[in-house]
């Protein structure tokens, strides 16, 4: 499967953001796929996960109360709905994809998109 994420830009702090992670192939709900972000200088890591059927979503805790992840298998996509957004949230931001129901560990992902930058000015 190959993944393409978009939606970022520049927002104000406080502000809202969603993302998209559109996927190709006709096998999409068979992946569970996963948000990441990496800023400046520190590893990636991750933020939100949503098994294949939607029944399951997971949040790190920095992002808990704030980020929406949701899917639609029909349209082969993925979201991440950011709300109440904060300088700290500035990263590049990854959708990957995995073949386990649902995970938070990175090297459990065997797809990765290019990601879109977020910034977040105070």
């Amino acid at each position: 499967v190959q993944l393409q994420a978009f939606g970022g830009g520049l927002v104000q702090a406080g502000g809202c953001q969603r993302l998209s992670c559109a996927a190709s192939g006709r096998t999409f709900s068979r992946y569970a796929i996963g948000w990441f972000r990496q800023a400046p200088e520190k590893e990636r890591e991750y933020v939100a996960a949503i098994s294949r059927s939607a029944a399951i979503t997971y949040y790190a805790d920095s992002v808990k109360g704030r980020f929406t992840i949701s899917r639609d298998n029909a349209k082969n996509t993925v979201y991440l709905q950011m709300n109440s957004l904060k300088p700290e949230d500035t990263a590049v931001y990854y959708c990957a994809a995995s073949t386990r129901v649902i995970t938070i560990y990175k090297n459990e992902y065997d797809y990765w998109g290019q990601g879109t930058q977020v910034t977040v000015s105070s």
